[in-house]
């Protein structure tokens, strides 16, 4: 990992519409905040779009703490998404 870039985790159904489970991802200067990390993500293809058509379905953790899509990022973040978990 780069001094610019952070890593991405994806787990459950996301991971297997993605097809990948990790990855280094550059962070753009635009990239400020969750929200506009999925964002950047979506413009990668197809298989990014369908795991994040609806961001509702999708939660975020910021090096292992739980966020909202408002959450900043930084260079050097491991960001994880993951779909809602529920249980009884």
């Amino acid at each position: 990992m780069t001094e610019s870039s952070i890593q991405v985790l994806y787990f459950s159904w996301i991971r297997e519409t993605i097809g990948s489970d990790e990855e280094i991802v550059a962070l753009a200067p635009t990239v400020h905040t969750v929200g506009d990390l999925l964002a950047k993500l979506c413009r990668r293809g197809a298989n990014y779009q369908r795991a994040f058509s609806d961001p509702g379905r999708v939660r975020a953790a910021v090096n292992q703490t739980h966020v909202t899509l408002d959450h900043p990022v930084s260079a050097g973040d491991e960001v994880a998404f993951f779909p809602p978990v529920t249980g009884g």
